[in-house]
């Protein structure tokens, strides 16, 4: 609560000096084009105000947006979990849209290739998508035979997916494709 507390006042500075700011060049604006009669002054304070204008455009618009920072799910990978709870295998999945999880054949490539984990024969090739979209990442079964399931890092329940329906999860979930775990980091 702190750290969003920091950020509003923050927030309200910045805006509180941008009206300063404002304030002041209208009332310069007023002064130069209403009060005097020197046309060089106008000619160079137009062009001055002009090109700050500018500035404040390229800045605006170059800058990355806050409420797209804040979207981030901080998910960058997917690890495979062994009976220990120790990881066995790492995925780098930051900056991908969409990802297959299933076993690679050689008919059938997917993303994430659990062809190789201890419970293998129970997962389907094209077991379970993982899509990011808005700035969170979704899990869907999409008709295994074992289905897929999800535990939410601050709760002891295993909740079972339903086929083709999107579930949104976030760093600390675990994933289960049939028995295999997949911790999202």
């Amino acid at each position: 609560m702190a750290k969003n507390g920091k950020s509003y006042q923050k927030s309200f500075r910045v805006k509180l000096i941008e009206l300063l700011i404002a304030c002041l060049s209208i009332g310069a604006l007023i002064y130069v084009f209403g009060y005097t009669d020197s046309n060089a002054l106008k000619i160079f304070t137009g062009i001055a105000f002009g090109l700050f204008l500018f500035g404040v455009f390229i800045v605006k618009v170059g800058a990355p947006d806050e409420t797209e920072e804040k979207k981030e799910t901080g998910i960058t990978k997917l690890v495979l979990l062994d009976e220990d709870g120790e990881s066995v295998k790492e995925w780098f999945i930051q900056g991908a849209t969409s990802l297959l999880i299933g076993k690679s054949t050689s008919q059938n490539e997917v993303d994430i290739d659990l062809s190789d984990a201890e419970y293998a024969a129970l997962i389907s090739k094209q077991h379970a998508v993982l899509n990011y979209a808005s700035g969170n990442w979704f899990i869907e079964d999409i008709h295994s035979r074992n289905g897929t399931g999800i535990k939410q890092a601050n709760s002891r329940d295993k909740n079972r997916l339903e086929i083709e329906q999107p579930y949104k999860v976030k760093a600390g979930d675990i994933i289960y494709i049939a028995n295999t775990r997949l911790l999202l980091k």
